[in-house]
């Protein structure tokens, strides 16, 4: 499937002007290493994000599939919003983040794990749908590995606003933070927040107001539906502003890039064991 190939021209992993395989450097964006040891065509075959979308929707699948399984009482009866959604021992069990377990349970990383779990058959499969929409657009601007440090910075921030958020006494319903919280919208929240600072960085106008019509569209959404995380949605779309303004994207990506990527997706999977190993460890 990754067959390297030594010899011959490569397309740049970073600007797409063709380079010797074996090139240390592209002579035209300066990028070491730009034929990626031989494997930058089969990588690119991957598309514009080197397979992460699918990597993020069967990992988002597959836990949620494990915690209708840990559930056992998934409800069934509800209404569309609820429909298959794990109880609430499971979501803790699996990493959920907010209030109660980052600053009650002191359970910090669930920052991390929380953001590949999802409370509903409808939950993940509206945030699968954006996120096939969004995170190949990111990957082609920024590059793949940059795409993947945005969301998972994003992720982060987001369940990081939540949490703060619901230690605070805010009257309005859907101003309050999450006692406990799911879900990858803080990070598709954080790839809308990239795009509208690549539009900005790029001087495309069409872009910006068309990303910012997504986002109006989806806090209006957060603001009529019980039960939407919006301080997670805040968070995240902030953290992905900055992390997209701090990666330029007008820059091209490093190998470096790719390094933090790998890093920041094993650590998210790891977040998930430390969760299930220490929610195990307490049930006994």
């Amino acid at each position: 499937m990754l067959k390297r190939q030594t010899t011959g021209s490569v397309v740049c992993a970073s600007c797409g002007y063709l380079v010797g395989v074996n090139d240390d450097r592209c002579y035209h964006c300066g990028r070491r290493n730009p034929g990626l040891w031989g494997f930058a065509p089969a990588l690119r075959s991957l598309g514009h994000d080197l397979g992460f979308v699918p990597l993020v929707m069967g990992i988002c699948i597959v836990v949620y599939a494990l915690m209708l399984v840990a559930a056992r009482d998934a409800n069934v009866e509800g209404g569309v919003l609820t429909f298959l959604a794990p109880n609430r021992v499971a979501l803790e069990l699996f990493g959920a983040s907010g209030a109660w377990p980052v600053f009650y349970l002191g359970k910090w990383w669930t920052v991390l794990s929380a953001g590949w779990l999802h409370a509903g058959l409808m939950h993940i499969g509206f945030n699968l749908l954006w996120i096939r929409q969004l995170a190949p657009a990111v990957g082609e601007f920024y590059g793949p590995g940059r795409m993947v440090i945005i969301y998972t910075v994003a992720g982060i921030a987001g369940f990081a606003a939540s949490s703060v958020a619901g230690l605070l006494p805010i009257p309005i319903p859907f101003l309050r933070g999450g006692g406990i919280t799911v879900g990858a919208s803080a990070s598709i929240f954080g790839l809308l927040g990239a795009l509208v600072y690549y539009g900005r960085r790029s001087g495309s106008r069409f872009i910006s107001g068309q990303v910012m019509s997504w986002v109006v569209f989806a806090g209006v959404f957060g603001l009529i539906l019980p039960g939407i995380d919006n301080w997670a949605h805040a968070g995240g779309f902030a953290g992905g502003y900055l992390a997209g303004r701090l990666l330029d994207p007008l820059t091209p990506e490093r190998i470096n890039h790719m390094a933090i990527a790998v890093v920041c997706l094993a650590v998210s999977i790891l977040s998930i064991v430390v969760s299930l190993v220490h929610g195990l460890t307490q049930l006994r």
